[in-house]
């Protein structure tokens, strides 16, 4: 299961996964961050209950592979892209690439 799988590789790299309630961000909407200080990735609250529940793990999945991603760039193992968007890009398509794998 994909799941699974973000789950594990996070565990395998170090990355502890919390829930947390991220805050409101107005029109713009925060569903997961990566902090290099733990490292952690947080998933936001907010947006998860606002899911179905035949939503939430495919979001998870997404959303962690998502941020190990940003993960992979603070370690050195994956060239920093230089705008924002190429790497926001850049991570989607590892986030999906995972879960096809699965």
């Amino acid at each position: 299961m994909a799941l699974n799988r973000a789950l594990r590789l996070a565990r395998e790299c170090g990355v502890e996964v919390r829930f947390a309630d991220l805050g409101d961000w107005g029109a713009d909407e925060l569903r997961s961050e990566y902090d290099p200080d733990g490292p952690v990735i947080r998933l936001n609250l907010r947006y998860i209950e606002a899911l179905d529940v035949a939503e939430i793990g495919e979001f998870i999945t997404l959303a962690v592979a998502h941020e190990l991603y940003h993960h992979r760039e603070a370690l050195g193992d994956t060239a920093r892209l230089s705008g924002r968007t190429q790497r926001e890009l850049a991570a989607d398509a590892f986030a999906r690439e995972l879960l096809a794998l699965s």
